[in-house]
């Protein structure tokens, strides 16, 4: 399952992602905004980081003007690991090196067609494992020692 939301400044690029997302047969739900009113991004980026974290084997998108809101945010959900990207390989790493699970866009600095090709790599990549295992453990184990 994909989550998916954004705030008021990520509503067209956000809807252009659920038009691919749904043309692919890709199951999704859409947790809002869905207009140009001014909203508070951090209840649309926790509301995605919240049920990520919930559901193994979830994923999730957030996007807002520059993407860092919604990625702070989700890195505040315990068992969220967000990766801001602005490129396609960006996308592809984040998973493959970190086994991130939820996508930060920003819609101001990312055109339609790079933010496809990026969730297209988010989507498709697996997680290496192997080194990155133990890196993404140190993480998983601050999470727990700090909480």
């Amino acid at each position: 399952m994909i989550y998916i939301a954004c705030d008021h400044g990520g509503v067209d690029l956000k809807n252009a992602i659920t038009n691919k997302l749904r043309a692919d047969g890709v199951e999704y739900t859409d947790l809002g905004t869905d207009g140009c009113a001014s909203v508070d991004y951090p209840d649309y980026g926790f509301a995605v980081a919240r049920r990520v974290a919930k559901e193994d084997g979830a994923r999730g998108i957030v996007i807002c003007k520059t993407g860092v809101g919604m990625s702070i945010c989700a890195n505040k959900v315990k068992g969220v690991r967000c990766g801001l990207c602005f490129n396609a390989d960006m996308g592809r790493l984040c998973r493959e090196h970190n086994n991130a699970n939820v996508l930060a866009l920003g819609a101001a600095n990312t055109d339609v067609q790079t933010a496809l090709d990026i969730v297209s790599a988010f989507l498709t990549t697996e997680f290496a494992g192997g080194r990155h295992a133990e890196r993404v453990g140190k993480i998983a184990a601050y999470e727990v020692e700090n909480g």
